[in-house]
């Protein structure tokens, strides 16, 4: 059960690299935020791949290695870029609640690309998890136009696919225990994602550039998290599938309400609640197949 570790350190750490990295939106832009994570996170994920490289031999990553990487990494941007898209047309609660349909599409990528089991059980608990969200989210679906909703419904589905990729590349390397595969990966894909971007913003937005510059410090900070985080994530996919892990990761939904009511003192409807509940119980519900 270390991938339940695994998952729950990467998604709190993954909660403090946001909030890190809110405040960067205003300055900079939504795009030179996100570019933060890749950019300012792979230097910490050199640091970790050569204290790795210290202790035990690092597995040589070949062509399938670098190929399921490459897919992780391209699919994780354009997800993001589509995110994006979402918020500002449909606002933060029916965007967030559409990408967390990512569990649902993950499983299904997952068991025809990676031919890994569903079961009726295994996809009960990540339909019930989904659902708490929808609800847990407070978004006005009302007023959500059908483009925004396959917008986000789309940008769920290619984080799914990253994850699969970042699950295929670390089955694909040749040796390594789980730690050491996680580390490689992690830093082949910042480094692939850290190049895409930059070189994005040289093109299309230099003053997003250089207000990455200017901010440095946060931009370490929020670095160093998002690495962290990242690192975690894959301990969690070189472990169990990808689905699983990510259904996990729902309960940080539930972090994210109990932190805004104690720093934002935001109040939470009943319906919100009950989207919880129905969280708790989805992940519950894992656990208990995973463990038998």
């Amino acid at each position: 059960m270390i991938w339940v570790a695994a998952t729950l350190i990467a998604a709190t750490a993954q909660t403090a690299r946001n909030a890190a990295q809110a405040g960067l939106t205003k300055d900079i832009g939504t795009v030179g935020a996100t570019a933060v994570r890749f950019v300012f996170g792979f230097p910490f994920a050199l640091l970790a791949l050569a204290l790795a490289g210290a202790l035990v031999p690092i597995p040589r990553p070949d062509l399938a290695v670098l190929g399921w990487a490459a897919l992780g990494a391209m699919a994780q941007i354009a997800a993001t870029a589509l995110m994006l898209m979402t918020m500002r047309q449909q606002g933060f609660g029916v965007a967030t609640a559409l990408m967390k349909t990512e569990p649902v599409t993950l499983a299904l990528i997952g068991a025809v690309v990676l031919a890994e089991p569903l079961g009726l059980a295994r996809l009960g608990a990540i339909g019930v998890a989904t659902s708490g969200v929808v609800l847990a989210s407070g978004a006005g679906w009302g007023r959500a136009a059908w483009s925004s909703v396959a917008t986000g419904v789309l940008a769920g589905g290619l984080f799914g696919l990253s994850a699969i990729g970042f699950r295929g590349a670390l089955l694909a390397l040749p040796d390594g225990g789980f730690v050491t595969r996680a580390v490689t990966i992690l830093s082949l894909t910042l480094g692939l994602q850290a190049a895409v971007m930059v070189a994005w913003l040289a093109v299309r937005d230099r003053p997003a550039l250089k207000g990455i510059a200017r901010h440095w410090r946060v931009s370490l900070g929020a670095g160093a998290l998002g690495a962290f985080a990242s690192l975690f994530w894959f301990i969690g996919f070189a472990l169990t599938p990808a689905a699983n892990v990510r259904t996990l990761a729902l309960i940080e939904v539930v972090m994210a309400h109990v932190l805004s009511g104690r720093m934002f003192r935001q109040t939470v409807r009943p319906a919100q609640l009950a989207g919880m509940g129905l969280i708790l119980a989805g992940v519950g519900w894992l656990l208990a197949i995973a463990a038998r």
